[in-house]
């Protein structure tokens, strides 16, 4: 007695109702009623699906059980209750190049959302060059030119001239410097965007440095997001300064509606820790110090970045990583006063030991 071939009784498709038959009667002659009904009972089993009539449920030919198991990597489909290799030739629906980083991943996609702002915003900047020549270099007939001139002046009307698109472009190409050299994920400079443009609609951007506005929108968008950047930081990129990006952000706040979290100082500890190169055991230390100062009320009203900085510097000294105020403070884009202050207070409210 041979076994039955694999794609008879895996993929189960069956769109002959006398096969089903067949199946269910050990292969006797039946009845067409015989066969409707238990086709409907068939059909209606909670581990059976049917699509017009069509089985797609799969099923091991040797124990009946559903609980099967892909292996794209060896091109294998087993079950897991019995262990039999169901097929071996199943064929992989991913891509059909390898990355081993994320990096890689993502640079060899060929999928997913625009990568720049600008196209999620809809402003295209490809125009059609008034026609002379082709792409090789080669004059156009005079026909060819005509037709590449009515294209020209289709594309010019089509596409989006306003003065404020032409403001949200310039706006996006500060964005885009800003955020390579914060290294800003993508969905931060979506969102950058987004409350830019609704900035524009409030028309908040008359009269203001473009830059200024679009810095204090990423600072928003970072808080949004809980992205540990600091304002400080984002302004260090722009000709204006902190204290216009600062104007610009409560600006911001009273004319756009924006949910903006309060800044936790646990988001600061991972990146001043892994800008400093310490260990994960100084870290922990770091975020239980905030902890115990966070229940005690010492949070409130203070700087994230510099708190996380004074709990980085207190923990440094407790497990022997020992980092000067000054090092702290520049990884975490605060003056060594704030530091010093903060690490005061902090030993001072928690009776925090420190050993020299």
């Amino acid at each position: 007695m041979g076994f039955p071939r694999p794609y008879e009784l895996v993929t189960g498709v069956i769109d002959d109702r006398n096969a089903i038959g067949s199946s269910l009667f050990g292969g006797g002659l039946v009845s067409r009623h015989e066969v409707s009904s238990e086709f409907e009972k068939e059909k209606n089993k909670g581990s059976v699906r049917y699509v017009d009539d069509i089985k797609v449920t799969e099923r091991c030919p040797e124990c009946g059980s559903t609980d099967l198991i892909r292996s794209y990597e060896r091109g294998e489909l087993t079950c897991r209750n019995c262990g039999l290799v169901i097929d071996e030739k199943i064929i992989d629906q991913g891509p059909e190049w390898r990355a081993f980083t994320p990096e890689e991943k993502e640079k060899r996609g060929r999928v997913g959302p625009p990568l720049s702002p600008i196209v999620v915003e809809g402003v295209s900047s490809t125009v059609i060059q008034w026609p002379g020549r082709d792409a090789a270099g080669h004059r156009l007939s005079p026909k060819k030119a005509f037709e590449v001139s009515r294209w020209r002046r289709w594309q010019i009307r089509s596409r989006i001239q306003t003065s404020q698109d032409r403001n949200i472009q310039q706006a996006a190409g500060h964005l885009e410097r800003i955020a390579f050299r914060i290294n800003l994920p993508p969905n931060v400079k979506e969102e950058a965007l987004k409350i830019y443009r609704a900035a524009v609609r409030a028309g908040l951007v008359r009269g203001r440095s473009i830059e200024s506005v679009m810095a204090a929108s990423i600072y928003a968008a970072c808080r949004i997001l809980k992205v540990p950047r600091t304002l400080d930081e984002i302004a260090d990129y722009t000709k204006a300064g902190r204290k216009d990006v600062a104007r610009c952000y409560r600006l911001l706040l009273r004319h756009v509606r924006l949910n903006i979290p309060i800044a936790d100082p646990v988001d600061f500890v991972p990146r001043i820790v892994s800008a400093l190169g310490l260990s994960g055991v100084l870290q922990r230390k770091a975020l239980e110090i905030i902890q115990q100062a966070r229940r005690a009320g010492l949070t409130a009203g203070k700087d994230p970045a510099g708190l996380a900085a004074a709990a980085i510097y207190i923990a440094s000294l407790q497990t022997g990583e020992r980092k000067t105020q000054k090092e702290i403070a520049r990884a975490a884009q605060v003056t060594e006063v704030t530091v010093r202050n903060r690490y005061k207070e902090l030993i001072r409210k928690l009776k925090i030991p420190i050993t020299s």
